[in-house]
């Protein structure tokens, strides 16, 4: 390839140019990078009375004519979302009430309030409860401490007496490292572009600029298929908490390399995993066909005396313990958490919750994230299993029933459902379960941003380490398919599930720290 010719200097121009202004115009146009924003916009505000003194008589029939105290009715539809960087929880809500934001409409006087959200946030509904500030009072609502994920939101349909329509309707409220701000008004179901009319075409141009380059470089370069990709079989066993990103990155790195690689995820915990792999590396070593096609993810670093097994860091993951939803405690101290443990703690009530008996719902033996409880926050084993049902103890000696399960999702599955139950899983899976929720200990949120951030001392945490038998060979798929997931492409991918990978500028300093250095 001829680098320096004319027309690819001014390719390589147009893209440098074309990057430089994208990335200025999403800075302008977004303005908060990293940083929570829940907006908010008046999607309709209708006359449903005489509305005479806005000159706009209507006519009217049924309970809008009939019932008392309509004449002057308005109904206002309002959208409240999560239009920035980040997901938002509940204690991202710095206000001193109960609640977390208040929709006050000037000169009006509130009488009824319906509340909707999209059928993929179904569980947003459990928030919009008295107990947890959902009410009003004249011209203001209540609204709950709702979380949020990035691109969630929900609406409020509201009956007003009184004022006029196009009187004013402000949203207030406080959120940490965030804003509450209001987006223009579009029809009910018309989301905001994102980006202004003129910012649209210059992206358009820009655009066709750097297909343009690319077709250049394409139609030119006779290089071979990115580094890391290569083709033949292999398995990924281990982590069961790790199993979401493994079987999406197989799927993208068998898309983005193309050609026959076939990867398969076989997980059966952190444990079984690894003695997994280290029989198959001995039975290929007494046959002399060297390293398995295997891979082995780990929870933690491997038990000693597998001296074979070569490790690569991938990612640190935050795990959490959950309670069920009728437990109420949203926070305990590690020492509370160890005397749980140890079935010290039998009711609820002696750490402050309701009269509800303490259930152990565990995972077995050969699980990474048991391990990772074990030492990282408890400093020892947890008790003899004494319950195969989680409920009734087997045996009558054990202080707590405690019960052993063989995945995260039956531990959520069954704390969820059970009361009094606690449990632990890895911190993705549990924040999509319903029906629980997760603990904050000694006062640190299990907050994936926080941890990778330096910000929180919070101690169940731990480095995913992926193990081979030995080096495998340089051009191998398992050497491809650590290459992607640790350094490549799919970082992303361990980012999107919520860990914060190892060679990243922040996982780095994490990975080091948690494990003595990459």
């Amino acid at each position: 390839m001829e680098w320096f010719s004319a027309e690819n200097l001014v390719a390589v121009a147009t893209a440098l140019l074309g990057i430089v202004a994208s990335g200025v115009m999403v800075w302008y146009e977004r303005r908060v990078p990293r940083r929570t924003r829940i907006g908010y916009r008046v999607q309709m505000d209708n006359a449903i009375g005489d509305d005479v003194r806005s000159g706009r008589a209507n006519r009217r029939l049924g309970l809008f004519d009939e019932a008392p105290g309509m004449a002057d009715a308005t109904l206002v539809l309002l959208r409240i979302e999560n239009d920035g960087s980040q997901g938002i929880g509940r204690d991202d809500y710095t206000g001193p009430e109960l609640h977390g934001l208040t929709a006050v409409f000037t000169g009006r006087t509130v009488r009824g309030v319906s509340v909707t959200q999209p059928s993929d946030t179904d569980h947003l509904m459990d928030h919009f409860t008295a107990p947890r500030g959902f009410a009003y009072d004249g011209n203001t609502l209540r609204i709950p401490r709702v979380p949020l994920n990035r691109g969630d939101h929900f609406k409020l349909l509201v009956l007003l007496s009184g004022g006029d329509v196009g009187d004013e309707i402000r949203l207030v409220g406080g959120l940490r490292d965030g804003e509450v701000h209001p987006n223009r008004s579009a029809a009910p179901d018309d989301k905001p572009p994102l980006f202004s009319r003129a910012a649209r075409l210059i992206t358009i141009a820009l655009t066709a600029s750097v297909v343009t380059l690319a077709a250049i470089v394409v139609a030119r370069d006779d290089s071979p298929a990115p580094i890391g990709c290569a083709s033949g079989t292999l398995t990924l066993t281990g982590s069961t908490a790790f199993t979401p990103v493994l079987r999406e990155a197989a799927r993208a790195y068998e898309r983005d390399c193309g050609g026959d690689p076939a990867i398969r995820v076989d997980t059966h915990g952190s444990t079984a995993g690894i003695r997994e792999l280290a029989a198959a590396g001995a039975r290929a070593r007494r046959d002399g066909t060297g390293s398995p096609p295997l891979v082995a993810l780990s929870d933690g670093p491997k038990p000693p005396g597998l001296p074979a097994l070569r490790e690569t860091r991938v990612a640190v993951s935050v795990f959490a313990l959950v309670v069920n939803d009728e437990v109420g405690l949203t926070n305990l101290s590690t020492d509370a958490v160890r005397r749980l443990y140890r079935g010290e703690i039998r009711n609820w009530r002696q750490l402050g919750g309701p009269d509800l008996p303490v259930r152990l719902v565990s995972r077995d033996a050969g699980s990474g994230t048991r391990q990772v409880l074990q030492r990282r926050v408890l400093g020892r084993g947890e008790t003899a299993n004494s319950s195969v049902d989680c409920l009734h103890k087997d045996d009558p000696t054990a202080p707590v029933p405690r019960c052993e399960l063989d995945s995260t999702e039956q531990v959520l599955a069954t704390v969820a459902g059970l009361l009094g139950a606690v449990g632990y899983s890895e911190l993705n899976l549990a924040a999509r379960a319903k029906g629980l929720h997760a603990l904050r200990l000694d006062g640190d949120p299990p907050s994936v941003d926080a941890v990778g951030h330096g910000t929180s001392d919070y101690p169940y945490r731990e480095i995913e380490y992926a193990y081979t038998y030995g080096r495998p060979p340089a051009h191998s798929l398992a050497a491809g398919f650590l290459a992607y997931l640790s350094r490549g492409n799919g970082q992303d991918v361990v980012r999107t599930h919520g860990h914060v990978p190892c060679w990243t500028p922040e996982g780095l300093t994490l990975c080091a720290r948690d494990g003595g250095g990459p």
